[in-house]
């Protein structure tokens, strides 16, 4: 018993004694929740449930209890930089930082990353002090202790290991939408939360609905929540193997990141980073990627059918959000209008409506996948 709290006791002031930060990916213009989301006003900054909270400020909520708000940075577009700090007036200026134009996940992380190093450079604090977590933005969480618990696991893990560590959610349906992680089934000595830490064998992109059930079926994958954990070092050494031209933007501006000078230099060099994801850059690449399966009620709220599938129903399996709704003769359909404005709809199942600035978009919900390309035709034709 002894020895048990000592280790107890050691891991634990291990955890407290390090800096844990958080980056979040909030930069995304959410085109398929079009024509709620748009460019003047992406998902990420929209309150989809009615709670008051916004999908951005119900993600950061979640993280205070165990990262201060101070070692939280939001990669964003500089056109959001008022919206992030309208809805969290607690983050500092310097706290935002602006891509000048979209270049995916990697080199986003890999600015996160460089200036989180230059801060802590500032205050005479080491890189090995560091654990990082990556989220996206506009991600629903419904189990917060879980969350909490296996989040603070996944960071005294990553504080004491050199590999990234990225959260695989135990599946609930064969899922076309969601990319998979396959993991060996031979389970690590290290146990948490009576789960253990996997070996990835591969990331597989979104398959068919034959093949989501052969993976259900299988019992060896997991859905990619696009959640990871690393400590600064092991990130900033994968950059330099597996992604050097990206890296090297910010390498050669060490002298500017965390200072005035940064958005400068930042505007000149980011767009010379390639446009490639954090999946397809290093994590399909490294061999000291783990996995770590999750249960705490997640969900990327990526599509309309994904937002139907989390809301209340009525007794017809209908969900009307932000507006008021008669439905007749109706089942299993989405509306959501401006300014709480009613609907009557007569007729339809499974169909997306939904009205926002001048805009009226019916769909079917089977079709919710197209909604880019009407975007597009709709942008082209009437501007």
């Amino acid at each position: 018993m002894a020895v048990k709290n000592i280790l107890f006791n050691f891991a634990a002031y291990q955890f407290f004694t390090m800096t844990n930060h958080l980056i979040i990916m909030a930069g995304g213009i959410g085109s398929r929740f079009w024509p709620y989301s748009r460019n003047n006003r992406p998902k990420q900054f929209l309150d989809f449930f009615g709670t008051g909270r916004s999908l951005l400020q119900m993600t950061i909520d979640r993280f205070l209890p165990f990262i201060p708000m101070e070692n939280i940075l939001v990669v964003t577009n500089e056109a959001y930089r008022g919206l992030v700090l309208e809805q969290v007036p607690q983050l500092s200026s310097s706290q935002i930082l602006c891509e000048p134009c979209r270049r995916n996940t990697a080199p986003c992380i890999a600015y996160a990353t460089a200036r989180i190093a230059a801060d802590l450079a500032k205050t005479n604090r080491y890189a090995d002090d560091a654990t990082i977590v990556v989220a996206a933005a506009d991600h629903l969480i419904t189990d917060l202790t879980a969350f909490v618990k296996t989040l603070t696991a996944g960071l005294n893990y990553a504080a004491s290991h050199s590999d990234i560590l990225t959260l695989g959610m135990k599946p609930t349906r064969p899922e076309t939408g969601y990319g998979y992680i396959q993991l060996r089934s031979q389970q690590l000595p290290l146990g948490i939360n009576g789960e253990g830490i996997y070996p990835v064998v591969q990331f597989r992109e979104k398959p068919d609905l034959t093949t989501a059930r052969q993976y259900i079926a299988s019992g060896d994958y997991l859905w990619n929540s696009g959640m990871f954990i690393f400590s600064l070092p092991t990130i900033i050494n994968a950059f330099k193997q597996y992604l050097p031209d990206v890296w090297q933007q910010f390498e050669e501006g060490k002298d500017y990141i965390g200072t005035a000078d940064e958005q400068r230099y930042i505007n000149e060099h980011f767009p010379l980073c390639s446009n490639i994801s954090i999946d397809y850059g290093i994590m399909e690449k490294a061999r000291n990627v783990m996995v770590m399966p999750a249960d705490f009620g997640w969900s990327d709220v990526g599509t309309w059918g994904s937002l139907y599938d989390l809301s209340e129903k009525d007794t017809q399996g209908n969900v009307t959000i932000h507006a008021q709704a008669a439905y007749y003769n109706s089942h299993n359909n989405i509306v959501t209008l401006e300014n709480g404005k009613l609907a009557v709809v007569e007729g339809l199942d499974d169909y997306i409506i939904v009205e926002n600035e001048g805009v009226l978009l019916i769909c079917r919900k089977s079709s919710e996948q197209q909604i880019r390309d009407f975007v597009g035709a709709a942008k082209e034709e009437f501007r």
